[in-house]
């Protein structure tokens, strides 16, 4: 029988953090067990994380529980996209080993899948703090302690279609629609966009992609409730040196192409592609430039060269909308 939903987490060296998150799942689990699996995927650890996976397979015998350990590691991201693959239930929802979670989010969960049989994705509301100052952190634009600035509980929201829900939340913070724990996809569908795009993994955003297809495809819920802490400064791209140039000039205006070849509109995806130009940190630019010239320069020669075409189309378009009414009107 096929599990409801594949609880993974992808992990590298952080035994502690892992037996920590398993300690939460075995409490949150309680009561779905038979609706749930568990996967673990270790990047190719050289700490106790096999230890610690031997314990907590022991202790929660009476649910699926599969470990999976790479030869070599393979990164985190294809780390990642291995969990997606490799998961056999209907739902799909991938965790980080240290992301603090509620204990009542599995049931929540759980209670959606059963209630909504269209249901192709779910964005968990999360607050964030600073690593650092354990100060309160929240998306550009936003006064709220909620990176999701709406919820489908509201009327006019849930009257929105997926594509519209999802193009409002990327626009209003790439971030959250990129932050693993707050994402439940639908499985089937994930799979088949990573077979449509099959070096998404060498992309530093796709969950944003994987998110907008699976939004293209069915019901989206965004809860009004906090389910999951986000503790700003600790994401796996952000310890990487070329990750913010990559994710401004090359990252983020490829997830649009990709999006706008599954369905999303050429006008949001092109403005989107323009506003990044507007949106982007020009330090990380000239901080990457005296650090790998050649690198930068051949990173954003291309990125000038769709901002301009898109630029160009944006303008057709709108050109075109404001005709087409008088036309109408002419020929009625």
């Amino acid at each position: 029988m096929t599990k409801l939903l594949t609880i993974a987490i992808p992990t590298y060296n952080r035994a502690a953090a892992l037996d920590k998150q398993l300690g939460w799942l075995a409490e949150a689990i309680k009561g779905f067990e038979k609706d749930c699996e568990i996967l673990i995927s270790d990047n190719c650890s050289t700490d106790s994380t096999k230890d610690i996976v031997k314990k907590w397979q022991l202790s929660l015998n009476n649910i699926t529980f599969k470990y999976n350990c790479n030869s070599k590691n393979i990164g985190v991201l294809r780390n990642l996209a291995y969990c997606y693959h490799a998961a056999d239930s209907k739902y799909l929802w991938a965790i980080g080993d240290d992301d603090p979670i509620e204990t009542r989010t599995v049931g929540y969960v759980i209670s959606k899948i059963k209630e909504n049989d269209d249901l192709s994705l779910v964005f968990l509301n999360f607050s964030g703090h600073n690593q650092v100052t354990g100060e309160p952190v929240h998306p550009p634009g936003i006064n709220s302690n909620r990176w999701f600035d709406i919820d489908t509980e509201n009327a006019i929201n849930a009257s929105r279609d997926g594509k519209e829900i999802f193009a409002h939340c990327f626009e209003t913070s790439v971030g959250a629609v990129i932050f693993l724990t707050a994402t439940i996809y639908r499985t089937d569908l994930v799979k088949k966009a990573l077979t449509i795009w099959e070096n998404a993994p060498d992309n530093w955003i796709y969950l944003a992609y994987l998110a907008g297809y699976c939004a293209a495809n069915g019901k989206v819920i965004v809860t009004k409730d906090i389910f999951v802490e986000c503790i700003v400064g600790v994401s796996y791209w952000q310890k990487e040196s070329q990750s913010p140039l990559l994710m401004q000039y090359k990252n983020i205006p490829e997830v649009l192409v990709k999006l706008e070849e599954n369905g999303y509109s050429p006008e949001f995806c092109r403005r989107m592609i323009v506003k990044n130009l507007k949106d982007v940190n020009f330090r990380v630019f000239l901080g990457a430039l005296r650090r790998w010239p050649l690198f930068t320069i051949k990173t954003i020669i291309p990125f000038l060269g769709l901002t301009v075409v898109s630029a160009l189309q944006l303008h057709k378009l709108n050109k075109y909308q404001k005709i087409t009414p008088s036309t109408t009107t002419q020929m009625g």
